[in-house]
């Protein structure tokens, strides 16, 4: 079966012009597969500066890639023509991180939903229009006569991206791409938008890849996860795996910075790097500077992605002698998506 979207060795850097000589890789030799049968949830998750949202623009075709490329049903977002363009706006969606930027203050609320409707004619009358409307308003927990009508302003941060999601979910995509839709957001309100995401994959078949810094909600709403940083990956796999007993030393550091509503558990600081190193110029892991495992090895080279077990692998040489995936079958590692399960509750990892 062909994917729905595929990214193929996927290397992006920033800056290197004729006057500025530095440069940024925000993304280096990354691939990933999305399949909609199963339609699953795939977390990306890592600190800021990680390369997570400039992965979302790739896979949208926001942004071209320095090398490597992005297929869609097969063939290269580059050689689309107009009709099968149009198709992919329509299959991979796209949710925002700041739920108010997206909206035009001086049109009502009705705008971002009606818009995509009439381009790609997807009602025949008003009366078609408003009726569809009003039901995916409804699947998201909104309110069509307490929403529609009113301007941005008068929505609260929740309301406004339940509208997004809403708009999503109007063209029927096959692929939503997230990119921390609950981090401006109040709290109490992210479980609401987190469980419309949710219902979206387990009811509506619609695959998500869920972008983000919150390893928490990562957990709640995920079946795989991939851990990114600087660019690469750093441990991927089931996501109970990955958050429960995390191997890379790297997604250590990330659960142990997760509160936990324990009185008696003690924040920990990152703990120092096993080996003091230097400036590098050649082949080296990314993390070996901060590091607590860090060896001769991470300073000369680049480690593999180990198999750690059948549903996860990991970036280190920790593993070294562990049999090797190839980036571009890192989705090997990948569980079956669990339709319908309840995650564990993170406090008890």
């Amino acid at each position: 079966m062909t994917a729905l979207l595929e990214a193929r060795h996927v290397t992006k850097i920033f800056g290197g012009g004729v006057f500025d000589r530095s440069h940024t890789v925000a993304l280096d030799d990354f691939s990933m597969t999305v399949m909609t049968d199963p339609p699953s949830i795939t977390a990306v998750v890592g600190e800021s500066g990680s390369g997570k949202t400039t992965l979302a623009r790739v896979l949208l075709g926001l942004a071209d890639p320095t090398s490597g490329e992005v297929l869609y049903n097969g063939k290269s977002l580059r050689k689309l023509g107009s009709g099968e363009w149009r198709q992919f706006r329509r299959d991979a969606q796209m949710i925002f991180q700041d739920p108010f930027e997206v909206y035009n203050p001086f049109y009502k609320v009705d705008h971002v939903l009606t818009s995509p409707m009439d381009k790609l004619g997807l009602a025949k009358t008003i009366d078609e229009r408003r009726k569809m409307i009003g039901e995916v308003l409804r699947t998201v927990g909104l309110r069509p006569e307490e929403t529609l009508g009113r301007y941005p302003h008068q929505l609260s941060g929740g309301q406004r991206q339940r509208v997004m999601v809403a708009r999503a979910l109007l063209l029927r995509p096959k692929l939503i791409i997230a990119d921390e839709p609950v981090s401006m957001i109040d709290a109490s309100l992210r479980a609401t938008v987190l469980g419309s995401l949710r219902r979206l994959n387990r009811e509506f078949g619609i695959s998500i890849v869920y972008i983000t810094h919150d390893l928490t909600t990562a957990y709640q709403i995920s079946d795989n996860i991939i851990v990114l940083y600087r660019g690469s990956v750093a441990e991927v796999g089931d996501v109970r795996l990955v958050v429960r007993s995390p191997q890379h030393p790297y997604t250590r550091l990330l659960v142990g910075s997760i509160p936990l509503p324990d009185l008696k558990r003690r924040w920990e600081a990152e703990a120092a790097p096993a080996m003091t190193v230097k400036s590098l110029t050649g082949p080296h892991c990314k993390f070996v500077y901060r590091c607590p495992s860090a060896s001769e090895v991470c300073t000369r080279s680049v480690p593999g992605l180990y198999r750690v077990d059948d549903n996860r692998a990991a970036a280190c040489f920790l593993y070294q002698g562990s049999p090797e995936v190839q980036i571009d079958e890192m989705d090997t590692v990948f569980t079956v998506p669990r339709r319908g399960q309840t995650s564990i509750p993170l406090q008890s990892a």
